[in-house]
């Protein structure tokens, strides 16, 4: 099977270094974002997809206009069945969705139709689903509304975050693209067409995004520092100074501050009044300043918290 390739993350980077390992499996070439200038050092930084395919010795292909005539020239030279895309990052034109000779597909990490958008697995963190899953799609040219090929469901851990979740998302791709593509190439496989009704969709995530106040649940704050552990983290602001929650846990218990008090330390450890139950913030992180544990909070801010 000749397979052109399209993605940016570093999951995607996995993925099509699976499908290079797979003697039966064909990489004709991939399409990734443009390599971005980095604020420091003026160093060019590729993408993950980018050093994947390099290392892997493939053809790159990295337009900045998807429609120019420079690109469409190029790819329509390419013979390929299948177009296999893993966040990309850009809506595909229609002649691209038209270009293989199978189908163009689309791994997407949610049970679809839920969670259509640019991210699904912060979304489904921080609604606290119980379970999640890849879904293998038909693309078409509106955004993950194609056909169901298949889909691949497991069970979100309380202690999955944003990272983690994503690595075990990207195993279960990895585990059945084959199975799907072997499928559709034998053409042993049907088509569901998605519940639109039931669709639901997810915004991309900013820094704005990142803070939080006391007056949510404890779940609520948990929840977001799962679904953003990677970025943009989350923070809360207090004496007008910004202040980053680096690690935390829920003590599954009523809080135990006085009525004007949020902030409380227990035997060094910082712990935090929320709407229901209290938080232990184990790692905290100032302005400028470095990753410092409670114990180190409480000899060197302790004043800044009680007082």
């Amino acid at each position: 099977m000749n397979i052109l390739f399209a993605g940016t993350p570093e999951p995607s980077a996995k993925l099509l270094q699976s499908l290079c390992n797979n003697e039966r499996m064909n990489i004709i070439g991939v399409i990734t974002k443009p390599d971005v200038a980095q604020k420091r050092g003026n160093k060019i930084k590729q993408s993950h997809v980018s050093l994947a395919a390099f290392e892997a010795n493939l053809p790159v292909f990295k337009p900045d206009d998807l429609n120019s005539a420079e690109f469409k020239k190029t790819l329509l030279k390419l013979d390929f069945d299948f177009l296999v895309v893993a966040a990309y990052g850009k809506i595909l034109p229609n002649w691209m969705l038209a270009s293989p000779k199978v189908m163009p597909i689309n791994v997407h990490y949610s049970l679809l139709p839920k969670y259509r958008g640019a991210s699904p697995i912060q979304s489904c963190l921080l609604n606290g689903d119980e379970k999640t899953g890849i879904t293998f799609i038909k693309m078409n040219n509106k955004l993950d509304e194609g056909d169901c090929i298949d889909k691949y469901e497991m069970q979100v851990r309380d202690d999955h975050n944003k990272v983690t979740l994503e690595e075990d998302l990207c195993n279960l791709a990895i585990e059945n693209i084959f199975t799907v593509l072997s499928n559709i190439n034998q053409n042993n496989f049907g088509l569901l067409k998605q519940n639109n009704e039931a669709s639901t969709y997810c915004k991309k995530i900013i820094k704005q995004d990142s803070l939080i106040n006391f007056e949510m649940s404890s779940d609520e704050i948990y929840n977001k520092f799962r679904a953003y552990y990677e970025w943009p983290g989350i923070a809360f602001e207090h004496k007008n100074t910004i202040v980053k929650i680096k690690g935390m846990y829920v003590l599954d218990k009523n809080n135990t501050c006085l009525e004007n008090e949020i902030f409380k330390f227990d035997k060094s450890l910082l712990t935090a009044k929320t709407a229901d139950k209290t938080i232990v913030i184990t790692h905290l992180q100032f302005p400028n300043k470095n990753i410092i544990s409670s114990t180190d909070a409480f000899n060197s801010y302790k004043e800044f918290f009680i007082k």
